[in-house]
């Protein structure tokens, strides 16, 4: 009888032991399947846009080959109302057997040149942003301090730069890459959120300013907030630009236009305003092929330029030292976190010199796959 109780907890504690070690195995178990199968995962999308991926780049070549067709016929490419906003179609390409490509097409050059920028536009802008005008001119004064040369600000901006935890100075040449916005004073309390990710106003200036160099923004190919803040029109003026490039309104009957001069842009506008700043060609296009097949897709975005057209800013920073530290240490996080787009010098440089030895009618500014293109976030209102 003693020996029954005293064999009872020792095949208790037996149980108890097989219980705990099962446990273990179970938890250690369910962690390999999970990393396994988000490995398998990988593995998976990596295989996928290895497929797909060619599809996407001879859907690219199509495209750029009707658009060289429409830039020879029509002396410039202006609009998609010429005819070419569905490409494939026009060549009569056809993708793989299962797959399915879409060709979408953003005019790069409606939107205004950072680069060139004043104080004026850069303020008008801000101000149709509905930011009171103290905020909207200091909002300007910091972006030119930090991209023009021996800028002396207009307001009472005193940058801290100096004073950070790792130093660094205005490079004093335009933007390379709008993840640069994250280590300017007062643009970064307005462009992006506490948690230092863009906001709503980061993404609207991203879709009104571009970080390549053009003369003019396209007035074929702008918005609202450009026409606003460059042209100065009312938003009376506004909408008959509008309707005339859409073909609605009074113009219904002419169907989609586009400008071909500043003379009719007045004419269209009405009194007021200011046509001059505006050109009628496209310098800059962002071209976006996507490739589905099943539930799988691959995501390309390419920056191209016509001969004479828009170029990369390849301006050296004036304190290189200041410049390539705050790249480094500052912004590293939002331009990792963003996924924004940037332009390396070295390599367009070299692309423009193979389009030119092969006599190539475009030029690459700027190309970019999956999750390198930048997306805003689906809760921000789009102007």
């Amino acid at each position: 009888m003693t020996h029954a109780f005293q064999a009872a907890p020792r095949r208790s504690s037996v149980i108890v032991l097989v219980l705990v070690m099962l446990v273990f195995t179970a938890t250690a178990l369910t962690v390999f399947v999970e990393k396994a199968g988000t490995d398998l995962l990988v593995e998976v999308r990596q295989a996928d846009s290895r497929r797909l991926r060619q599809e996407a780049f001879s859907a690219l070549e199509v495209t750029l080959a009707v658009l060289e067709d429409f830039r020879q016929a029509d002396s410039g490419l202006h609009s998609a109302a010429e005819g070419w906003g569905d490409p494939l179609a026009w060549a009569g390409w056809t993708p793989s057997e299962g797959r399915r490509v879409e060709v979408s097409f953003q005019d790069e050059s409606g939107k205004i040149p950072l680069g060139h920028a004043d104080m004026t536009t850069l303020t008008n802008l801000f101000e149709f942003w509905q930011m009171s005008p103290a905020d909207a001119e200091k909002l300007a004064d910091v972006l030119l301090g930090w991209m023009q040369k021996g800028y002396v600000y207009a307001t009472a901006t005193t940058p801290g730069y100096g004073q950070a935890a790792v130093p660094y100075a205005e490079p004093e040449r335009p933007l390379r890459s709008f993840g640069e916005l994250a280590a300017i004073d007062f643009a970064k309390d307005v462009l992006f959120d506490e948690n230092g990710l863009p906001n709503a106003n980061f993404w609207r200036l991203v879709n009104d300013v571009s970080i390549f160099t053009f003369s003019q923004p396209n007035v074929n190919g702008t918005n609202a907030d450009v026409l606003a803040s460059v042209g100065q029109y009312t938003d009376a003026q506004r909408q008959h630009i509008s309707d005339y490039l859409a073909g609605t309104g009074q113009y219904a009957q002419l169907g989609q236009q586009w400008f071909q001069s500043s003379t009719t842009l007045a004419s269209v506008a009405g009194l007021g305003g200011n046509a001059a700043p505006f050109g009628t060609t496209i310098t800059a296009l962002r071209i976006l092929v996507t490739v589905h097949e099943g539930r799988s897709q691959y995501r390309l975005s390419a920056v191209v330029a016509p001969q004479g057209g828009a170029t990369i800013n390849q301006t050296n920073a004036t304190n290189a030292t200041a410049a390539a530290t705050n790249a480094s240490s500052t912004t590293a996080t939002s331009v990792t976190s963003t996924s924004q787009p940037s332009s390396t010098a070295s390599g367009a440089a070299t692309a423009a010199a193979a389009s030119q030895s092969i006599n190539y009618p475009f030029t690459l500014l700027e190309m970019l796959e999956n999750d390198e293109i930048p997306q805003p976030p689906p809760d921000v209102p789009q102007p």
